[in-house]
């Protein structure tokens, strides 16, 4: 499988954001990868199926993913796939149901049930913004708050909070499936197997919505591949996307140089 490495990237997103959400990340990532093709999907209940029911664990949306990946051609060769948080989570469950798809992984600032507790994977200073996006019906508001919990590039904010109000507005998840989503990544618990593929591992030191210990606990348990950014937060390509593809980059050239 090595020799798929890096040849085509399929990106998998987090809990309530869809794939118009990486940005200006997909540019950098394919400069990175000028020769490599790169597929976005849209996880259940977000993007172009913000209409349809996401399932209540990450299993089923795995089965929806692949199949989307499936019907569309993706799967032909192995992919590499970059998920990030519960799109992490469906990228680490997909590799080991289904692993003749894959080449290899690479995951950021995630967190699975059963390696860190609830507090760990949901910072306690988060739970309060929780509540106020629960509360909170104005999207302008709402999305001003995400942007502020997951990202630490203030220099940005003005710019990220309109973005994301348009693409809110344009294509709003529900409460139910962000509720069913959320479902989905707290009672996520892999199987023990080892990963049969090479799977590189991303934080955020910056990180206040999922501790950056919950990324080191998977690493430790499974003895992965692991890079840490020393200021970013849990949004960690939106911000340090560059620093993101300059990983990525030099851990795929790592495995061809082992070959």
């Amino acid at each position: 499988m090595d020799e798929a490495i890096g040849k085509h990237w399929i990106l998998l997103r987090g809990l309530a954001r869809e794939s118009t959400h990486w940005g200006d990340f997909v540019p950098l990532l394919q400069d990175a990868f000028p020769a490599s093709r790169i597929s976005l999907i849209d996880l259940p209940g977000t993007g172009c199926y913000y209409r349809k029911a996401s399932p209540c664990s990450i299993r089923a949306i795995v089965e929806s993913v692949r199949g989307d990946a499936l019907a569309k051609g993706l799967l032909e060769k192995p992919v590499s796939v970059l998920g990030l948080s519960l799109g992490a989570m469906v990228a680490w469950e997909w590799l080991s149901r289904h692993p003749e798809d894959i080449a290899g992984e690479v995951l950021m600032n995630t967190s699975f049930a059963d390696l860190s507790p609830f507090y760990m994977r949901l910072r306690r200073q988060s739970y309060r913004d929780f509540a106020e996006l629960a509360m909170t019906r104005d999207i302008f508001r709402r999305e001003s708050r995400i942007v502020r919990l997951v990202s630490n590039r203030k220099d940005r904010y003005e710019a990220i909070i309109d973005e994301w109000a348009r693409i809110q507005k344009a294509r709003p998840i529900s409460t139910k499936n962000a509720l069913r989503q959320i479902v989905a990544a707290a009672t996520y618990k892999p199987s023990n197997s080892n990963p049969q593929r090479p799977i590189l591992l991303l934080n955020g030191q910056g990180d206040r919505l999922v501790s950056p210990s919950c990324t080191v606990a998977i690493k430790n348990k499974w003895d992965l591949e692991f890079r840490s950014h020393l200021r970013a937060g849990h949004d960690l390509t939106l911000d340090d996307g560059e620093w993101v593809a300059t990983q990525m980059q030099d851990w795929v050239a790592q495995l061809i140089r082992k070959r």
